[in-house]
């Protein structure tokens, strides 16, 4: 499905299968659910995604299914690092509330984009689209384009898919209109989250120990190491390029979930689909 070789490329851009919507603009900016609360944009999502199968839910109903998490902002550096790994909700989360939010009626798929996968967006999200399918999108958006003067943004995101046309992709929660090419820069990423140097530093304590987490990323990306040099910039007031961020794991994956009636051919056709192939 819209799965390719290069040779087949131009076959399917004549072929014109590469439009389609569940709502129009004008439906999206009627319909859309914004966000409804802090870290809380996969169960925004969800609330979305059910109202587009026909399943009305409160949101905090399914707020509450989805389980977001929320940051410890007042916690120490290695605490709140630890919730900023996990703010939010991850696909599992995203998938497992609206099963639960609508009583079994609404199941999910999610396929992976990281690493690169030989396919092409926009015609592999019509297709799925055209079936009655809805995407929801899981997003690094610190990989976005920035213009200049634009800030590194400060998190992942999850954002409903209500369309797509030639080398455009429509979304809510903000209702957003981004390419192709800018799409598959934010899908495809390592499960990292930058965090900011002022967010680091003004919770940085002489006793702070950071070599207790449990999950051997940490180690591997070398936080602990990370965070002794912004302290020693700090210490020493050098002149010259500082750190601006660190580097922490992330709890979430990069791609995109398809949610769908459960009891429909096209809810067994999700949960049967392969993966998408490694590039």
């Amino acid at each position: 499905m819209d799965v390719m070789d290069g040779s087949e490329e131009e076959e399917e851009e004549e072929v014109g299968g590469d439009e389609a919507m569940l709502w129009s603009i004008q439906e999206a900016l009627e319909r859309q659910t914004l966000q409804i609360g802090a870290s809380a944009c996969g169960a925004t999502a969800v609330v979305d995604v059910l109202k587009a199968l026909g399943v009305e839910v409160t949101s905090e109903d399914a707020d509450r299914c989805v389980q977001t998490r929320l940051r410890r902002n007042e916690s120490p550096l290695p605490d709140y690092l630890l919730s900023r790994s996990e703010a939010g909700a991850t696909h599992s989360q995203l998938i497992q509330g609206a099963e639960e939010a609508s009583k079994g009626a609404v199941t999910g798929r999610f396929f992976h984009l990281y690493p690169q996968r030989l396919v092409r967006l926009v015609p592999w999200l019509a297709c799925w689209i055209q079936k009655g399918a809805v995407p929801v999108a899981t997003m690094n958006m610190q990989r976005a384009e920035l213009l200049q003067g634009e800030e590194v943004p400060d998190a992942w995101h999850h954002q409903l898919i209500f369309g797509v046309a030639p080398n455009a992709v429509f979304m809510t929660n903000p209702l957003d209109v981004v390419s192709e090419g800018e799409l598959r820069l934010r899908l495809c990423s390592e499960s990292v989250l930058l965090i900011r140097r002022e967010d680091v530093l003004k919770r940085l304590t002489p006793d702070c120990c950071l070599s207790s987490f449990s999950d051997p990323r940490w180690k591997s990306l070398d936080v602990e190491g990370q965070v002794k040099q912004m302290h020693l910039e700090e210490e020493e007031e050098r002149d010259g390029v500082k750190l601006t961020h660190i580097t922490i794991p992330a709890a979430y994956s990069s791609g995109v979930t398809l949610f769908a009636l459960q009891q429909s051919e096209l809810g067994q056709e999700l949960l049967t689909a392969p993966e998408l192939p490694l590039m």
